[in-house]
């Protein structure tokens, strides 16, 4: 089973002590496992561009999709067994002791393409 793993910081937390993880032991953890499919971190919201079509008119402005001080600040892409396994390997990254862990399985479209 697939889940998008979103890793949200909060600028205005401060560090628990003790500090959890480095986030390299996390990486090296879940690949060994074979869960942890890809990541990566994410540039600041300040490099972000936000894409609409509207009235047939397209629309790019600046910075993120919601005005927040929370981020998208990463997101890995994993491969686990079920819902329960999503968790516990999202409740050892780092950042969810520092910020939020967002998971959400994937929906594939079933379209028959061939």
């Amino acid at each position: 089973m697939r889940y998008l793993m979103l890793v949200v910081a909060d600028p205005d937390l401060k560090l628990p002590d003790p500090e959890p993880m480095p986030i390299e032991a996390w990486v090296t953890e879940m690949v060994e496992r074979g869960v942890n499919i890809t990541g990566e971190r994410l540039r600041p919201p300040a490099d972000a561009k936000t894409v609409r079509r509207r009235a047939g008119e397209l629309v790019v402005t600046d910075g993120p999709f919601t005005e927040t001080r929370e981020f998208i600040a990463g997101f890995d892409i994993l491969e686990v067994a079920d819902g329960d396994e999503a968790i516990e390997v999202a409740s050892k990254h780092p950042m969810s002791a520092l910020g939020t862990i967002e998971l959400r399985p994937y929906w594939p479209l079933d379209l028959d393409l061939g």
